[in-house]
């Protein structure tokens, strides 16, 4: 019988450092995003969400939706297999070739996940290339940092977006050199130095591997991330990306040259021995894809309405992370405990959702409340959002 002591010890530690994660039980509300309904443990209100990565709201979408019905009652809920067992359907095919052309790739495979894609892509690049060398900005994600260690590959950390650090160690490499970065960092909300990067990798013959997670449908002409809107989809290799974020659904995949997708699609343990993705996701995909292809404004509505949360922040002295060029605000609270009050306050008092950031997602020292903008968040919301937060955590200005 298993001994539950050491469970009921690790529980009692993170909840008295703060650290101790509680699920808010919601209930989006079709055509009312970002309003939401939350049932508590007492009662049952109407709340607006601050922290969903629905950063567009195409989860929301009638386009989206109606390629979703469609796909539902044409094929039915699941995928019924593996990709490689009855799990590929037309519409797995259709939405890959989507991808490709949004990311100027020959090709492009889906995963579950963008975790999943990251961590298997990563594992198999290590099985076909033996002597690859990872070199990992030192704030990459999880899934990232899982990949890399269970491939099992030699790895080098470099400092965060320092390109002399990366030189440096790039200098040292032994074997073949894989840069893996992201382009949105998204809980500070930063931008790597994605040229600057490239070109050093121009320079040592290294393979490029980019995370673009939080770009992918937000930046870009037609929505393929930072690096279209920079204008290097020539210059990296491998792009990861979801399809659960700025697209509105659920699902990750990886874009690059098709024989290196190839390879990976045949060695990746956890595309190959998993359940396909539902037809009726990959439908409602290609439809998101397909849409913000056309609809620049909604990328511009986003980026205004973050304008404006971040200058009415700045106005009353509330703290947003000092690297925060982006979609993704975050409000720096730095004390676990009362990052976790300030969340409860919020939502308990003000009717407004935000999730509290704390370690491992971030360092200790740096716990965060993080807002995501979205272009249907009024300026009526954010004024009273801003309220909230002067009336929760205070005002240093009067």
């Amino acid at each position: 019988m298993i001994n539950l002591k050491p469970f009921e010890q690790t529980i009692q530690s993170l909840k008295a450092q703060g650290k101790y994660r509680v699920f808010n039980d919601i209930v989006r509300e079709r055509g009312e995003f970002p309003k939401a309904i939350w049932y508590s443990k007492y009662n049952i209100k109407n709340i607006i969400n601050w922290c969903s990565n629905d950063y567009l709201g195409m989860g929301q979408n009638k386009y989206v939706l109606d390629a979703m019905h469609t796909a539902l009652d044409q094929t039915g809920s699941g995928s019924g297999g593996t990709r490689n067992i009855g799990g590929t359907s037309h519409y797995h095919v259709a939405l890959e070739s989507e991808l490709a052309r949004l990311h100027s790739k020959p090709a492009a495979l889906l995963f579950t996940s963008a975790y999943v894609a990251n961590e298997w892509s990563l594992v198999a690049l290590k099985q076909i290339i033996p002597d690859l060398v990872y070199l990992s900005d030192s704030k990459n994600h999880a899934s990232i940092i899982q990949g890399i260690r269970h491939s099992g590959a030699e790895k080098v950390i470099w400092t965060h977006n320092d390109m002399e650090d990366l030189e440096q160690k790039l200098k040292k490499v032994q074997g073949t050199p894989c840069i893996v970065f992201e382009s949105v960092y998204s809980m500070d909300g930063d931008i790597s130095p994605m040229k600057e990067i490239c070109d050093l990798a121009n320079k040592y013959n290294a393979i490029t591997y980019i995370d673009e997670v939080h770009g992918v449908g937000l930046y870009g002409e037609q929505g393929g991330g930072k690096v279209q809107e920079l204008g290097l989809e020539g210059s990296i290799d491998i792009v990861n990306g979801t399809l659960g974020k700025a697209f509105g659904v659920q699902g990750g995949y990886i874009a690059g040259n098709s024989t290196v997708i190839d390879a990976i699609r045949l060695v990746a343990s956890g595309f190959i021995f998993t359940t396909s993705m539902s037809p009726v996701l990959c439908a409602g995909a290609l439809a998101s894809i397909k849409y913000l292809k056309e609809h620049n404004e909604l990328r511009e509505q986003h980026q205004l309405q973050t304008r404006k949360l971040k200058k009415k922040l700045e106005r009353k002295n509330i703290e947003v992370h000092e690297s925060a060029t982006t979609h993704i605000v975050p409000v720096m609270i730095r004390d676990a405990v009362k990052c976790k009050q300030y969340s409860d306050k919020l939502l308990e008092e003000y009717d407004i959702y935000v999730q509290p950031i704390n370690f491992p997602t971030v360092p200790v020292g740096e716990e965060r409340l993080r807002f995501a903008p979205t272009p249907y968040h009024t300026d009526a919301m954010i004024s009273e959002l801003v309220e909230a937060l002067v009336n929760v955590i205070g005002d240093s200005s009067v």
